[in-house]
């Protein structure tokens, strides 16, 4: 049945693989273990397994504020919802364009940043936790739009002393400001005291985008300075939120899963997982340039992006791998995504252990016939109830 079920994937998603290349999946029978490999790394695949499965389940789904905050847009995908194998939103609070989406965040009033997407929290908060699922809130953490023109001494500033701008015009604030950091987990505070029950960082890192040498921060930067402020900045969270007891993740670039340096952008993964509770690699093949990993078109190759970025996630992280959830393309940039790219994601996620995932996709649109549980059974997780 398990032969069956991956040659019927193979059929379908049009995309040719050697099992001789891929991490090993959860058990198989007999006759299918000469098809597998296992990666080799520094603690076996049967403990990883072991603290994946002691974790939550999270299968995801990311949605804009504008999308939850909506009372009919939100009961109609509650509706979608409840016929899929989806038990976890992840709400966008706060977004890149500096925007707080949630009421009774003080500074956000007082900055101008509040935008009421989200304008009745409560009544949304009830409607999905009255369907059983699981709360992220998504806040982006140093890109912003609006505090650097309100409070441009927080900005990321050139050699002149003026905000920092990307080569679309972005501003960030500065991640060593322990203001900025108040800021942000002032967002989050509220968050929890919500009922979200995990706070979830993006762009927890540094600018990129541009001529980042004339990017100039409040205390100097290098390499290892820029890793260890992230680290501190998640420590610093933690202690801040601990009275809510909610959990707290990153979002870091797909690439961090296998590249050796931290980017440019700060981010190591070691060291972003061994400061969080949960990791999300965000691995849409489509942000992965033309020939990366051997791949000519990796847009186009879901499975195999997706497969060989967790084998370098597994071997990188060790223990910390259980706390991986990435994210994955549900988006058509380039390349169709359809049921079939959507199945190679997922399939490529459970064949390298992990039980969690998000979807993406920026109108809320989401591939619902490849997420019901007859198709998640016959393509993913034949055990899945």
């Amino acid at each position: 049945m398990y032969m069956l079920h991956t040659a019927l994937f193979l059929l379908l998603s049009g995309e040719l693989f050697s099992y001789a290349q891929t991490a090993a999946p959860l058990p198989v029978p007999p006759e299918a273990q000469a098809a597998t490999e296992t990666v080799k790394v520094q603690i076996s695949t049967s403990a990883i397994k072991a603290l994946i499965l002691a974790e939550k389940r999270v299968r995801g789904i990311h949605l804009t504020s504008w999308g939850a905050g909506s009372d009919n847009s939100r009961k109609e995908l509650i509706r979608k919802i409840s016929g899929s194998v989806i038990n976890t939103v992840v709400i966008a609070v706060k977004e890149t364009d500096g925007r707080v989406y949630i009421p009774g965040v003080e500074k956000a009033h007082k900055y101008g940043s509040y935008l009421g997407a989200i304008s009745e929290p409560e009544a949304m908060m009830k409607d999905f936790k009255g369907a059983g699922l699981y709360t992220v809130a998504r806040i982006v953490t140093f890109k912003d739009k609006v505090l650097p023109k309100v409070r441009p001494d927080l900005a990321v500033k050139t050699p002149a002393g003026v905000p920092w701008r990307s080569r679309n015009g972005s501003t960030w604030l500065d991640p060593y400001s322990r203001e900025v950091w108040d800021y942000t987990l002032d967002i989050a505070e509220q968050c929890a005291k919500l009922g979200f029950e995990e706070i979830q960082f993006d762009y927890i890192r540094y600018p990129s985008e541009g001529n980042t040498s004339l990017c100039r921060y409040s205390k100097p930067n290098n390499r290892k300075a820029a890793i260890n402020n992230l680290a501190e900045f998640l420590a610093y969270a933690a202690k801040r939120l601990a009275p809510y007891k909610v959990k707290i993740s990153a979002d870091v670039f797909g690439l961090t899963t296998t590249v050796k340096d931290d980017m440019g952008i700060g981010q190591d993964i070691n060291v972003l997982a061994a400061g969080s509770d949960y990791i999300y690699p965000m691995m849409y093949p489509s942000h992965y340039a033309p020939g990366e990993y051997h791949i000519k078109n990796p847009n186009g190759s879901p499975f195999k992006v997706i497969n060989r970025g967790l084998k370098d996630a597994m071997a990188k992280l060790g223990p910390d791998y259980a706390k991986l959830r990435p994210y994955l393309q549900d988006f058509s940039l380039g390349w169709n995504y359809g049921p079939s790219e959507v199945r190679a994601q997922l399939m490529a996620t459970r064949l390298n252990l992990l039980e969690s995932w998000v979807l993406w996709n920026p109108a809320n649109r989401y591939t619902w016939a490849a997420l019901t549980p007859q198709s998640y059974r016959a393509f993913v997780d034949p055990e899945y109830k």
